[in-house]
């Protein structure tokens, strides 16, 4: 990104660096007003071969030749590097990369996922898939220019940074997925994710099959410790026990954008005191409500009643498209 920066900016730093020479040259040489100075620097570097604004003196004449030179120069520079931007397909990089920019800087309550793993690529794809704003850390500009042209937020550098976790917008982030194949990186981005957003939410992946390592890096700050390997083993258990439960979750999360998703939503003043049989949707089209689970508490009710009365902070687990999930969300805010 600096590199492209460069390249725009300097040729245009070098340009104005030269009008304002010329500006003050005239000024002082010729003791003309700044617009008249203005005039004359443009006209000749720009070679139109108006007549001189006002008669030239000697001294004039020679600032005059040396600004003509020094124009050839800083011109030849300018149209050289636009070129050689045109060419190499580097000015439609740079506009991307400003726009990625300005969306990175607006983005808020969003996630980070730091690395381009099967695991960290899978969050992605999903969090794309519900249209949630996260930012992606990759290490190499390759990986950078491949992700950048689906359209994601991505970041270069190291994960486990200060600098790079700010540039991704640690300071604005709702969650944190650490997704690195080496469990000892996870921790320490665990770590500076919690030093610098203390409230950010810190999802982490385990790769080493060993107790210790989950309580060390729920130490460190994670506040979950995802193991591939049991997940992997429930999932084959699963498949033998129950297959067609798992062809249905499997059909949600392997769907396009509009498939099902469960998903958790909080209810705000607008659900205060109201039946959940307002909502649950168990009557009509939209969002199944298929559990509820009270605010303090880590039990849930499944299948609650619609007769339920609903308070603020309750958090409704429902089934439905984005669609209908949105729209639940909206009449329970």
């Amino acid at each position: 990104m600096k590199d492209i920066r460069l390249k725009i900016f300097t040729p245009l730093a070098a340009l104005l660096a030269l009008c304002a020479f010329g500006v003050a040259g005239y000024t002082i040489i010729e003791g003309w007003g700044v617009l008249d100075s203005l005039y004359m620097t443009v006209i000749t570097l720009a070679t139109i071969g108006y007549g001189e604004v006002h008669p030239l003196n000697d001294a004039g004449r020679i600032f005059t030749i040396v600004l003509i030179l020094g124009g050839i120069g800083v011109m030849t520079y300018i149209f050289t590097s636009i070129t050689e931007m045109l060419l190499e397909g580097g000015l439609k990089e740079a506009i991307r990369r400003l726009k990625m920019q300005v969306k990175l800087e607006d983005l808020k309550d969003h996630y980070i996922v730091c690395g381009a793993t099967r695991s960290g690529l899978s969050v992605c794809e999903e969090l794309s898939k519900t249209s949630r704003p996260f930012s992606l850390v990759v290490l190499g500009e390759e990986e950078v220019k491949k992700f950048m042209a689906r359209g994601w937020c991505v970041v270069s550098g190291d994960a486990s940074s200060c600098s790079t976790l700010e540039a991704s917008g640690i300071k604005k982030a709702k969650g944190i997925f650490c997704a690195l194949s080496n469990d000892k990186d996870n921790a320490f981005i665990a770590i500076t994710a919690k030093g610098l957003n203390p409230a950010v939410k810190v999802v982490t992946v385990q790769n080493e099959h060993n107790p210790e390592m989950t309580d060390k890096l729920t130490r460190a700050g994670a506040d979950i410790v995802i193991n591939p390997s049991h997940i992997g083993g429930l999932r084959m258990a699963s498949e033998m026990l129950r297959p067609a439960t798992v062809q249905f979750l499997d059909s949600m999360l392997r769907g396009q954008k509009e498939g099902a998703r469960f998903e958790d939503i909080e209810a705000g003043m607008g659900a205060e005191g109201r039946s959940l049989g307002d909502f649950k949707g168990a009557a009509c089209r939209g969002a199944l409500v298929v559990a509820l689970k009270k605010p303090g508490e880590n039990s849930y009710e499944l299948n609650p009643l619609p007769g339920l009365k609903l308070k603020k902070g309750d958090v409704l687990v429902a089934l439905g498209t984005p669609e209908e999930l949105k729209s639940l969300s909206s009449s329970l805010s």
